[in-house]
């Protein structure tokens, strides 16, 4: 990765950080609630970017535009919200349980 990405993906992550600040309090604590999930259950894409990151947050200013409070716009269970965003993607999970399955079934094939 070249220092110019680096330098892209802080300022990206900076203005990101600002957009958050900005929305009503109940929206920052849920955001910073799944974005702490998102990373511990951990969609692949997450590495990537934040793409995803930034879509909910698009997402929670529409919300917040519009009046409504973070959990009218996710519903009450927030951790069934994340998994519903996730649920076509890889996840680390995922490919913890592929590499355990190889490790095991590749032996037992001898």
């Amino acid at each position: 990765m070249s220092i110019k990405k680096i330098i892209e993906g802080k300022k990206e992550w900076r203005a990101h950080i600002s957009r958050i600040k900005e929305l009503p309090k109940d929206y920052q604590i849920v955001y910073k609630e799944i974005q702490k999930y998102l990373f511990k259950v951990g969609p692949v894409e997450l590495n990537e970017g934040i793409g995803l990151l930034t879509e909910i947050l698009s997402f929670f200013e529409e919300g917040a535009a519009a009046g409504k409070g973070v959990l009218e716009v996710t519903g009450t269970d927030v951790a069934a919200f994340c998994d519903a965003l996730i649920e076509d993607s890889k996840t680390y999970a995922d490919l913890y349980q592929e590499s355990v399955n190889q490790k095991v079934n590749n032996p037992m094939k001898k």
